[in-house]
């Protein structure tokens, strides 16, 4: 993408005026005050901004960080949230160093799909209090808040913040479509905050007052005695700033072209934020969602674009506090309503949809998931079923086919020969994997094989074995053998040695030598079996007949 310092400029600009109430609102829930989310706002933007992964990329105070921090206030105080930012900068620098950023490409399409669509619905059930113009209820399940805000306007309808945020979000939505790179955002603002001065329309409440500066920068909140007893509230909040900042660049990613973030620097710009953050008294920061897809949507194409949203509420702190505190809630309300809808691609969703039924299950689960939970429990689900339905479908791939000697054995040969073969030996081929999930689909197939004197396991067609697999092969073989069945086997892989022989499975085999590299081998071992336990005649050896390396194995 061709740099735009203009337009990342405004990008920037509309960021800040999107992240104002965010920063200042989170600080309040988060027990630490307005204050702190404005520092985490301008401190972590802009260091996250500096040394992170994604040019597109803006961080600060996050709904899903202050539920995480709540229990941490009213047990340790203040200074109990501070120390866990400081704790969990230090986890993500080493995530960093650790290179563990490069696992969040494993995360399926679907589950980030899913992601997004949840969090898009709790941008926008986020802003319905304010749109609706009445004061947000209390709780932190984004349904039930919403739900109340509903009932409180129906006893006291509040049209003028309707009328407000309704407008600034069709203004943006019409506006995107019209004339993309114009920033709709700032003018329907504008317009909205003017409108409600000239008219004095009391009913749409503004921001407020602002702080007036930051605090200066200290490590007295620092505790070392409690440093033990805050490692795993600590762990969670590294673990929520690495996934959500992670998922949120991969969702930038996919909204542009020609953008793609590098997730271990992503980690350490993360990293060196907390670590700033708590020092000007700010919360621990991730990467947001909205304030990101509001950058991108805006035109930014750059890190640019986020350095002046830090600045720019940095001035807000120390200048412009007056004039920004009388724009309307609803307004920016609006904003984000727009920015939730824009963040929903159908079309994407749609396909996802009709892939498979498995991808719009997990899709589904993870966007409901996120809505009616966290993200962190949203994205858990969804790569736990995920996983199960992928390891379903390699699962039955797996297959134990019967296998006609006349292919492995291409030649003359007499009728009498195949009919006794076929009478007391049969051959299985196992294509696919064995392993824990399929493992014991393959013993209930095996153990029920009945009227043979000798089965062949062909091998050579396993793609992977685990210790699971092993031991119902050979929890297979010895139950065969207590039925007078002797098992051979073929083509036994290098790798699939240490573990066959971990379980013992290779001895139990080897212990009458009954392993053999190829097919033609294995019958002609069974054959000698046979003979020698009686059930075939002694015959004179015969030439064999040309076979192909693949038939042999």
């Amino acid at each position: 993408m061709a740099r735009n310092p203009r337009r990342d400029l405004l990008a920037g600009l509309t960021v800040a005026i999107v992240a104002l109430p965010l920063a200042l609102g989170f600080g309040v829930s988060s027990g630490l005050g307005a204050e702190a989310g404005l520092a985490t706002a301008v401190v972590a933007g802009a260091l996250a901004a500096l040394f992170g992964g994604s040019n597109l990329q803006v961080s600060g105070p996050t709904g899903a960080m202050t539920v995480v921090l709540v229990p941490i206030v009213a047990e340790y105080g203040p200074g109990g949230v501070l120390t866990v930012g400081l704790l969990a900068g230090l986890m993500l620098i080493a995530l960093a160093l650790l290179r563990a950023g490069r696992y969040m490409r494993y995360i399926p399409a679907p589950v980030v799909e899913g992601f997004t669509l949840g969090i898009a619905c709790v941008i926008g059930l986020q802003q319905i209090p304010n749109a609706l113009g009445v004061a947000k209820p209390d709780g932190d399940r984004v349904l039930m808040v919403t739900w109340r805000a509903v009932e409180a306007f129906v006893r006291a309808p509040n049209w003028t913040a309707v009328a407000l945020a309704a407008g600034v979000a069709a203004v943006m939505l019409a506006g995107a479509r019209w004339r993309p790179t114009v920033p709709f955002s700032i003018v329907a603002v504008i317009v909205a905050t003017v409108v409600a001065q000239v008219f004095h329309l009391d009913a749409a409440a503004p921001i407020g007052d602002l702080p007036s500066g930051l605090p200066a920068p200290s490590l007295g909140f620092l505790d070392l005695s409690a440093l033990g007893s805050l490692l795993a509230p600590a762990v969670a909040g590294a673990a929520l700033a690495a996934l959500e900042s992670l998922l949120s660049a991969t969702v930038a990613d996919g909204m542009t072209v020609g953008q793609k973030h590098d997730p271990d620097k992503e980690l350490f710009g993360q990293g060196v934020a907390n670590l700033a953050a708590p020092l000007f008294g700010g919360v621990p920061a991730t990467a947001a969602i909205a304030r990101t897809a509001v950058n991108v949507r805006t035109g930014a194409g750059s890190r640019l674009a986020a350095l002046p949203h830090a600045a720019v509420l940095a001035v807000i702190v120390f200048a412009a506090a007056p004039l920004v505190s009388k724009i309307p809630l609803a307004a920016l309300a609006g904003v984000l309503l727009a920015t939730a809808i824009r963040m929903v691609e159908v079309s994407s969703l749609r396909a996802m949809a009709r892939a498979t039924r498995s991808d719009g299950l997990v899709l589904v689960l993870t966007a409901v998931a996120t809505l009616a939970l966290d993200l962190v429990y949203a994205v858990i689900i969804g790569l736990v079923v995920a996983g199960a339905l992928a390891l379903r479908a390699v699962a039955q791939q797996a297959r134990m086919d019967q296998v006609d000697f006349r292919p492995d054995l291409p030649g003359e040969h007499s009728d009498e020969e195949h009919a006794l073969l076929a009478e007391h030996i049969v051959a299985y081929r196992i294509d696919g994997p064995l392993f824990f999930a399929g493992a014991h689909r393959f013993l209930l197939e095996l153990s029920e094989v009945a009227d043979v004197r000798v089965v062949i396991l062909r091998m050579s067609r396993i793609t992977t074995i685990d210790a699971t697999g092993a031991l119902v092969l050979k929890d297979a073989v010895e139950k065969l053998n207590r039925r007078s069945i002797a098992v051979m086997t073929s083509g036994i892989r290098p790798g699939q040695r240490q573990v066959l022989d971990s379980v013992g499975a290779l001895d139990l085999l080897r212990l009458e030598g009954r392993e053999y590299a190829t097919t033609p081998e294995a019958i002609a071992g069974a054959r000698d079996h046979l003979q020698g336990a009686g059930v075939l005649p002694v015959v004179p050896a015969q030439s064999p007949a040309p076979v192909t390396e693949e038939a042999a194995r």
